[in-house]
This record gives C-alpha cells, structure tokens and sequence, in this order.
C-alpha cells in the first residue's frame, strides 16, 4: 500500500530576484488504487507537483507524507527504500542515448536495488513486455520511434513493480494510435492495483477515462474532481 498526502505544501523559486510560487498551499490526499489526472495551463505547477509527490525535490513550506512518513526527513536505506514506491517519467526523455533499451533498463533496476543480472534481466524483459515492445533489448533510442520511447520509460518505470506511477506529460507529442494505447495500457496497470498520478494536456482522454482530475491554477488546486472532466472547477 502506498498513501501519499500532501498537507499545506509550498515550493518557492526566484526569477529576477522576485520570488515566486511554482506550487502553492496545497492539500491533497492520494490513496493507493486511484488514478488522478493532474491538469493545468503550461506553468501551473504540474511539473513541480509531481516532483515534490516523488521526493525528488522537497517543500520549502509543509510536508509530503509516505504512508505517514515525512519523506523529507528519511535517510540512507529508509529514503532507497521510500522511493521505490515511485515509478517515474519524466517531461523531458531520461534515457542515454549511447546505451541499448537492454542496459537503460537494467541500469534502472539495479539502482533500484535489483542486483542479481539474471534476475534483472527477467525483469527487463517483462516490463518490455507489459508495454507491448518484447525483443527490443538491444536497439537504442535512436532505433526508435518517439511512442516506442516513450513506453521504454514507461517500462523503465516499471522495472522494480511500484506500487505508485508519477506520468509527466506522458502522451506529448504522440499521436492519437500512440496515447489511446497508451492510455489502455494505463487503466489494465490501475485495474491490477497500481496507483498512477498523471500530468497532461490530452483533455479528449481525460474526458473518456472519467477518472479523478485535480485541476492545478497558479499554483494552487482550483479543483478536485471524482469522475470528473477537463476544466472541472467543482
């Protein structure tokens, strides 16, 4: 089980020595099993939000609870441990462009503590499958078209079976073959019990999937929605 909460949860950042809120006074409660589209202009703070969910980076104001564990306060083993629970993509492609698909993922596992290789390699293989690319351990990215990318971070967020995904921007600059499948893929992980907080801008899908949608403005959650749509305030 993995339980995410966030309780008056602040990130600041200075730009022309003025500073400024990339995430501002937010409470939000994320329970393991649910799917929760996050939504917002370009500059919402989507980006930031994610991060700060995933401990990448931590609050300058508030606390982001782990199953009632401050994050930010762990270390050593009880922080490796802590993040696991989180399978991330980021916005921008994370995966090294002079290693094969094979040893992207394998290096992914092995960070997270999977260090046997021949179990390891086991489950490069099954995340590979799972996003619906077998046999494509020894291409690299440049082999590859932008959608099959951005399912090998997809798998490579897998690798270690998080009980947590944190999606940013997933489906950009996929076409509608690439983000229905994508989006498909999505829903059979969340129907097996995976927890999945997604950023994006695919307004169509989140209007068909009906699932939770937290609409970020400025900063700050202008809406939260069960079931909800695009653009929901209420």
């Amino acid at each position: 089980m993995a339980e995410i909460r966030l309780e008056n949860v602040s990130k600041r950042y200075t730009e022309d020595k003025r500073t400024m809120y990339a995430v501002r006074e937010v409470n939000l409660t994320i329970t393991q099993g649910e799917f929760v589209f996050l939504i917002g202009s370009s500059g919402a703070g989507k980006s930031t939000l994610l991060q700060l969910i995933g401990s990448e980076i931590y609050p300058d104001e508030g606390v982001v609870y782990l199953n009632d564990v401050n994050i930010a306060r762990l270390i050593g083993p009880w922080r490796t441990r802590a993040t696991r629970s989180f399978g991330i993509v980021n916005q921008q492609c994370q995966l090294i462009r002079k290693r094969t698909i094979g040893d992207n993922l394998l290096l992914a596992a092995n960070a997270g503590g999977m260090l046997r290789r021949s179990k390891s390699r086991q489950a490069v293989k099954k995340a590979l499958g799972i996003v619906g690319l077998p046999g494509v351990e020894t291409y690299y990215p440049a082999e590859l078209s932008i959608g099959e990318c951005r399912r090998v971070e997809l798998a490579r967020a897998l690798i270690n079976s998080p009980p947590l995904l944190l999606l940013d921007e997933l489906t950009a600059n996929l076409d509608d073959d690439n983000i229905w499948d994508l989006m498909h893929l999505l829903n059979e992980l969340n129907t097996r019990g995976t927890t999945i907080v997604m950023a994006t801008h695919a307004s169509q899908y989140v209007n068909i999937m009906r699932r939770r949608v937290v609409t970020l403005v400025d900063g700050r959650v202008a809406g939260d929605v069960k079931n909800g749509k695009y653009g929901d305030i209420v």
